[in-house]
């Protein structure tokens, strides 16, 4: 299996990619459901890191430093720059945020690495909805140092528009802020997982089909 691959079925194995009818909080509903707060242990934790860390590599993007925002981003990061380093030898930093600036002991709003000017940074995120958190860093990343963020990386894209936009979360980024947002896998790679027998679910093809057609953008 290809890496997409393998991060598909580790997906369903760990319960996060769920197949049936949900209704999102957009309203739509939807046959597939993304619950990334189901990896849990520090087996999937490592694992998770590698997938990371194989997009990054798969895609020769360049960083100094990994940015996890809090809260969700803080495991992510640190996972992410384990693995970067134990299986490409890659020896980033890590950083994350505080919701609140520390007014005591060293102070500062980030934790890890303290930003440079000139600094590679890639913003380390498990999803991408609207795009709020990418819009809250970002002035918190530049009020810091004058730093590069040469990507964001997530884990699945969903390729579907936005509620008040023909484009997706992903395309905003760019056209928006000019930050080029990376999956490891999209749900195109998804829907092929399932049609070649990576992992079960051919009775919801059809229904995964026409929810791309009515919420789906391609690029």
């Amino acid at each position: 299996m290809t890496y997409k691959e393998s991060f598909i079925k580790f997906m369903v194995d760990s319960g996060v990619l769920t197949f049936g009818e949900f209704t999102l909080k957009s309203g739509r509903k939807a046959p597939y459901f993304i619950n990334t707060g189901n990896y849990k242990t520090g087996a999937q934790l490592a694992k998770l890191g590698e997938f990371y860390a194989e997009c990054i590599h798969d895609n020769g993007i360049e960083a100094d430093v990994l940015f996890g925002p809090a809260y969700k981003g803080i495991p992510l990061s640190v996972s992410a720059c384990v693995a970067l380093f134990n299986k490409f030898g890659v020896d980033a930093s890590y950083c994350f945020d505080r919701k609140e600036v520390k007014d005591h002991g060293e102070g500062g709003m980030f934790v890890g690495k303290q930003l440079a000017d000139g600094d590679k940074v890639i913003i380390i995120e498990d999803v991408m909805t609207s795009g709020k958190a990418l819009r809250e860093v970002l002035p918190k990343l530049k009020g810091a140092a004058d730093v590069n963020i040469t990507a964001m990386v997530i884990t699945v894209d969903r390729m579907e528009k936005a509620l008040d936009s023909d484009l997706s979360a992903v395309q905003s980024a760019d056209k928006d802020f000019g930050v080029k947002v990376y999956s490891i896998v999209n749900i195109n790679d998804i829907i092929g997982a399932i049609e070649n027998g990576v992992i079960e679910g051919k009775q919801y093809l059809d229904a995964m089909k026409q929810y791309r057609s009515t919420y789906g953008v391609e690029y």
